[in-house]
């Protein structure tokens, strides 16, 4: 077994992320346990949470140790970094697995956010939107009923990267090409290192592994654009591994029809195979704010279309869509949007660069089911 992907620090990357889903009602707990699933334990170290007056915020999990549980205001912890204090700045319903804001507490209120309670909102309208400013971040151990991320990888995309296993086990050069809209671009990042493949470079590259990581994307490109920059942006760099990253500006109000995106994908794919022989990941995306008016609310059929032509043509896919959706009834979807539209914040970014490292658990241990 090769090195990189069981190493302490490579299993450590496997843990689990909290996600989001605008809710219209207070979040509910988990089912009883007992005679279900057995247990799995896991933490999670800066899972963001936007504050709504004195009402709950839901965590993705109750905490297993509420005791032990940290609630701060950056992402890393830096000189400005306020930790906030239990008590006085928030309180904590363990049963519920929810935080609240005390009256005087020093958490942002989000009820004072340019885009609160706004619907079928169109932000060019609203100078200054996003959340940046609003996020708590926590730190918390707990138990979950079903592993996460997860991930049915069919056994002809077992073989899809196979080239770039043997570069990495060998600790040969690998080039890389991240290929997509403005959420790989790193819309919302705090910094460049936190940008979802960028993490996920740099931690092959702490495992030994030789990895030149070439950012490729335009922020605003659907398919379309992809087909038109292709050349330039990948081709021309002679990549050995391309990320193709598209949907969430295909999925806009008149963007690129369903049928006509897989097409698209179709073509990248064999225009980088006839190009330059590279193997290729394609990732889904996450829906938008569905309170924003160019929204279709119609991401599950682009992230269905994603793995539909990932299977058709032999290639990997990494399902962020459904890890996304599948912890997402117990957060609002602010929680976890950067500019509050569409774009990924530091925690979600980290919900990509996870479902690349399961994709390549997956890949690297066929026998483990997924």
């Amino acid at each position: 077994m090769v090195p990189f992907l069981r190493s302490p620090a490579w299993i450590l990357l496997v843990l689990t992320a909290g996600l989001a889903g605008c809710l219209s009602q207070p979040p509910t707990t988990s089912a009883p346990r007992g005679s279900g699933p057995r247990p799995v334990p896991g933490e999670h170290r800066g899972e963001s949470l936007i504050f709504i007056g004195e009402q709950p915020a839901a965590l993705a999990y109750r905490p297993m140790r509420p005791a032990d549980l940290r609630l701060r205001s950056t992402y890393e912890v830096g000189p400005t970094t306020i930790q906030y204090q239990p008590g006085r700045d928030y309180l904590i319903d363990p049963a519920q697995g929810t935080l609240r804001r005390t009256a005087d507490s020093r958490i942002p209120d989000f009820r004072t956010n340019i885009l609160f309670g706004a619907d079928d909102f169109d932000h060019s309208k609203f100078p200054g939107f996003g959340n940046h400013g609003f996020f708590a971040y926590a730190d918390y151990s707990f138990q979950r009923d079903t592993e996460w991320p997860r991930q049915t990888i069919p056994p002809a995309q077992r073989t899809a990267l196979q080239n770039t296993l043997k570069k990495l086990a060998a600790g040969q050069p690998l080039k890389l090409v991240a290929y997509g809209d403005s959420i790989t671009a790193g819309g919302d990042a705090t910094r460049p290192e936190l940008i979802y493949w960028q993490r996920w470079a740099e931690s092959l590259a702490a495992q030994g592994s030789r990895v030149e990581a070439i950012g490729g994307a335009t922020g605003g490109d659907r398919t379309v654009e992809g087909l038109a920059r292709l050349q330039t942006k990948v081709l021309d760099q002679r990549p050995d591994l391309v990320l193709v990253a598209f949907g969430m500006n295909d999925h806009n109000r008149g963007g690129v029809a369903v049928g006509q995106f897989k097409t698209n994908l179709h073509e990248m794919i064999r225009r980088i195979r006839t190009g330059v022989n590279a193997e290729i990941i394609l990732l889904s995306a996450f829906p938008p704010n569905p309170r924003w008016h160019f929204g279709q609310g119609r991401m599950a059929e682009y992230a269905a279309a994603t793995e539909e032509v990932a299977t058709e043509a032999g290639v990997a896919f990494a399902d962020v869509f459904n890890n996304w959706q599948s912890l997402s009834a117990r957060k609002k979807c602010e929680d976890l949007l950067g500019n509050n539209i569409n774009h990924p914040n530091d925690f979600g970014h980290w919900i990509y660069y996870q479902a690349l490292v399961h994709l390549m658990e997956g890949v690297w241990n066929p026998s483990t089911p997924r």
